[in-house]
């Protein structure tokens, strides 16, 4: 069996290619809050177990093993969230820390039966797409909501999970996975942006903003 740090870079390094297409030791360093040469040292042991491929000054690889661990670490972390908060009464803003302390320890059993319990879900509280027992997943948008410039319908995908203190703030604005939003304007000097959700206009700053992913709403999906 495999050490959680083993699990928790493989699970880093398939989220930071999510996120921007490859990655390097740096970037896994910024990441998971350690040194370079501590990267550097892991990035040795997962090469020896076959999990990464990896050169000196080249980006990260996960092998077809190390994408089917990632991906299997990252069900079992979406899928406790969402039975924290439907089963436990947690909200939304404090399951991500108790879901990276539990999601090395469940059995495949156990998922099985919090997968049929909730249902077969297919996305986690903000909005992830949970993998299948097979290893698929959903595509998952990764246009932010900082990027907006023109007016436009947009719903809201999914939210960064990892600041307690942002998603309480999404959920007093109304930024929530499943909601329908409008971009109405940015103010002047990179001023906040200006959203209507519901018939009231709400300000949400480009820091902010950035955590927030977004897709067209469809003429379609106006009607329904």
């Amino acid at each position: 069996m495999l050490s959680p740090s083993v699990e928790d870079y493989i699970k880093a390094i398939y989220k930071a290619r999510s996120d921007k297409g490859t990655i390097t030791t740096q970037d896994l360093a910024d990441r998971l809050g350690v040194s370079a040469p501590a990267v550097s040292k892991m990035m040795r042991r997962l090469t020896e177990l076959r999990l990464i491929s990896h050169a000196p000054y080249q980006a990260v690889e996960l092998t077809e093993a190390g994408e089917k661990m990632a991906l299997e670490i990252i069900r079992h972390h979406r899928l406790l969230e969402l039975y924290l908060v439907r089963a436990m009464g947690f909200t939304w803003d404090n399951v991500h820390e108790e879901a990276e302390r539990l999601e090395h320890h469940i059995s495949e059993e156990f998922e099985d039966r919090i997968d049929k319990l909730l249902g077969h879900p297919t996305a986690c509280p903000h909005g992830d797409p949970i993998p299948t027992r097979a290893g698929a997943i959903a595509r998952s948008s990764n246009r932010s909501l900082a990027v907006q410039r023109e007016p436009e319908r947009l719903m809201v995908q999914r939210v960064s999970d990892e600041d307690a203190a942002l998603l309480r703030h999404f959920k007093s604005l109304g930024v929530i996975p499943g909601t329908a939003v409008e971009f109405v304007r940015q103010e002047p000097f990179e001023g906040p942006l200006v959203l209507r959700i519901g018939g009231r206009l709400v300000r949400i700053t480009p820091q902010a903003a950035r955590e927030v992913f977004v897709d067209p709403v469809s003429r379609e999906d106006s009607r329904s």
